[in-house]
């Protein structure tokens, strides 16, 4: 499985292949059409609250992976990772897009770390 984290800024390539959004909002100011993802799955993001909660913070990074791997065991959350991954591994290349500045501390860090681990 060739899995990839991108920032959804950043302009689309070939080797980004199956390129999925991880976030519940759309990114402010980007339009669809140059943003080429070919999946957006906002449930497998964080809840509001969580998302609202960690604000980026690095001093919380921490907590909000526990707190984010838990809420990707639940319902609706759950079912979605299950897609993901199904995705995933229906594609040899997938990108997981993220719009957040801090390109180490982010859900679609989390997301990756989760899959690879799964296989």
């Amino acid at each position: 499985m060739g899995l990839k984290i991108k920032r959804v800024f950043e302009a689309p390539d070939e080797g980004d292949g199956f390129r999925v959004l991880v976030d519940r909002l759309w990114p402010r100011g980007l339009a669809k059409d140059k943003a080429a993802v070919d999946l957006w799955l906002r449930e497998v993001a964080p809840s509001n609250e969580l998302r609202k909660w960690f604000g980026h913070d690095p001093a919380r990074w921490d907590e909000f992976q526990a707190r984010y791997r838990a809420e990707l065991q639940r319902g609706e959350a759950a079912a979605a990772l299950r897609t993901l991954g199904e995705q995933i591994r229906a594609h040899p290349v997938a990108t997981l897009l993220y719009a957040a500045h801090d390109e180490a501390r982010n859900n679609a860090v989390v997301l990756s770390e989760l899959l690879q681990s799964r296989g």
